[in-house]
């Protein structure tokens, strides 16, 4: 039988890990397919195994899905129900910034690598008058380090999504202050599946049921999409690239 490759996005909180090999379990199993699940450690690895050309399904953030719809010959099947991408901008809870008015040009952002965040957060800056010049960039390997540099004071503030953030301990969220979350609600991940990838129905009809039984719903759960998939058509799809769009713009 054929192995065909999915990839995960790299931006899922770690307890998230073990739900996505339940769902490539459950999935193989009810399709009938060998999927080899690629869960890369970071956005440089993730554009690697893109690149070598052999990934027939992805879970894409929603910067990187325009480019591989528009430039890579990916289209989107699906989306998770209520769940959409937001962020949190927070400082440490004992610092002398309570509000993103008290954020001055000069200060340190620490965030992981995700443009997504990174392009909203900017968005709200705007209000205040900041733009992406005014700040210095810390790049981490984790959300959880840029928490670090936070609470330590090696940065002003932090760029969170929002997920990761509320997954965070109570002790770490007790040293960090929201400045703001976004409320979006159009921008979300998406499942992804290459053009031409002969069993397309039979892995969606598999995806999209998985909220029908204690299994499938053991698996959401555990992935924080306790309402399962929906699906997701072209046009859809377009409107949430054209909303990305605007943001960059």
């Amino acid at each position: 039988m054929t192995t065909h490759n999915m990839l995960i996005a790299p931006d899922f909180s770690p307890e998230r890990f073990a739900g996505w090999h339940m769902f490539n379990t459950l999935i193989q199993k009810r399709a009938n397919l060998n999927m080899h699940l690629n869960i890369p450690d970071s956005q440089a690895e993730q554009q690697g195994i893109i690149n070598q050309g052999d990934i027939q399904v992805i879970y894409a953030n929603p910067f990187d899905a325009a480019t591989l719809i528009r430039e890579q010959g990916y289209r989107t099947v699906a989306r998770p129900i209520g769940k959409s991408d937001e962020m949190v901008i927070a400082a440490a809870a004992n610092s002398d910034i309570n509000s993103l008015e008290d954020i001055k040009a000069g200060a340190t952002v620490a965030m992981a690598d995700n443009r997504d965040v990174k392009l909203i957060g900017l968005r709200l800056l705007e209000a205040v008058d900041i733009a992406e010049a005014d700040l210095n960039w810390t790049v981490t390997e984790t959300y959880q380090a840029a928490a670090r540099q936070v609470i330590k004071g090696d940065a002003q503030v932090a760029f969170f999504m929002a997920d990761i953030f509320h997954s965070f301990s109570r002790l770490t969220k007790a040293q960090l202050s929201v400045l703001i979350e976004s409320d979006l609600a159009d921008i979300s991940h998406v499942l992804l599946i290459k053009d031409g990838f002969p069993d397309t129905d039979i892995l969606m009809d598999a995806i999209l049921n998985l909220h029908n039984d204690d299994d499938g719903k053991e698996a959401l759960a555990e992935l924080g999409m306790p309402q399962g998939f929906e699906a997701m058509d072209e046009e859809d799809a377009e409107f949430m690239i054209d909303l990305m769009q605007t943001l960059l713009d």
